[in-house]
């Protein structure tokens, strides 16, 4: 599928004249990759690398067009069970045109720093940035379900939640592979700024989106490093939420125990003391009741 977009009073609008500078394509078929690669003369490899969710981000640079392969999240769906993933997308930049490829439908333009568009390279670094802003709305939400699941794990004894927050850690790893990889081509595209045509403004916006995706990768290392870090902590509470529950069900068992011993003593088929009695009932059970009594006192002088 293919939309495309026009840079119309600082904004972008869609548009369907061919000659619009900005055009996206959204998983190509083959006819459209046929396109890609005859009439844009973007590399195979490379267009097939903008498709790979497992293609690391990186920048190459063709006699017409700068290729960059940078990498966002993927939109989650509880279908993934707490993984949140990564994936990849293609921008192809020309001198006047910016070709986008994705692998699924997303809103690409969506959000107040598209307010203001003045050139394709602007729009780019634009997209780059809010690639960048995705992934920091994904770490929010990631440190949201971890407190949840933390106060979960400390009145609950099963793997379930555990297990959650270990599927977390692991997202957390994709992401920080993720967002250091893209910042390796943000920093070439500063290295190559003059070559690529970015004017003085752009390149303070280059600036700034460099310290922000400084601030992304330190927020998710420290997340990534907290969630690691108490995580042995973590099981230590579920094992004591089980060792809790097995010392209140020997409780249990031993209050049983200890009344059925009475009676059972009494119950056997010899003769007794006080068989004859007419209280001899309500005498049984009230040593039952005796026996328990004494056996909680017992349980708590030892403080068991």
């Amino acid at each position: 599928m293919i939309k495309t977009y026009q840079l119309s009073q600082g904004r972008v609008c869609e548009g369907a004249a061919d000659d619009c500078p900005v055009r996206v394509y959204v998983n190509p078929d083959d006819a459209e990759r046929r396109q890609l690669v005859g009439e844009y003369r973007i590399d195979e490899h490379t267009l097939n690398s903008a498709l790979d969710p497992d293609e690391q981000a990186r920048l190459e640079f063709e006699p017409e067009h700068a290729a960059l392969i940078l990498k966002r999240p993927k939109n989650y769906s509880a279908q993934d069970q707490f993984l949140f993933k990564t994936t990849s997308f293609g921008m192809f930049l020309f001198r006047d045109r910016l070709i986008v490829v994705v692998p699924e439908d997303v809103p690409l333009f969506e959000g107040k720093q598209f307010s203001r568009v003045a050139s394709v390279n602007e729009l780019c670094l634009k997209l780059i940035y809010r690639s960048i802003f995705h992934f920091i709305e994904h770490l929010k939400i990631i440190n949201m379900v971890s407190e949840s699941l933390e106060s979960k794990i400390n009145a609950s004894m099963e793997n379930r939640y555990l297990l959650n927050l270990f599927t977390l850690e692991k997202s957390l790893v994709y992401y920080l592979n993720a967002i250091n990889s893209n910042s390796t081509v943000i920093d070439k595209l500063k290295v190559n700024a003059a070559r690529i045509g970015f004017t003085q403004d752009e390149l303070e916006y280059l600036e700034d989106i460099i310290i922000e995706n400084t601030q992304c990768y330190k927020q998710s290392e420290i997340y990534s490093t907290v969630l690691a870090g108490l995580m042995d902590a973590r099981v230590s509470v579920v094992s004591n939420n089980l060792n809790v529950l097995m010392k209140t069900l020997n409780i249990i068992t031993i209050g049983i125990m200890v009344p059925t011993f009475v009676v059972s003593a009494f119950s056997m088929n010899v003769k007794i003391p006080i068989q004859d009695h007419p209280l001899a009932f309500w005498i049984i059970m009230g040593l039952a009741l005796v026996s328990v009594v004494g056996f909680m006192v017992f349980w708590k002088n030892k403080k068991w």
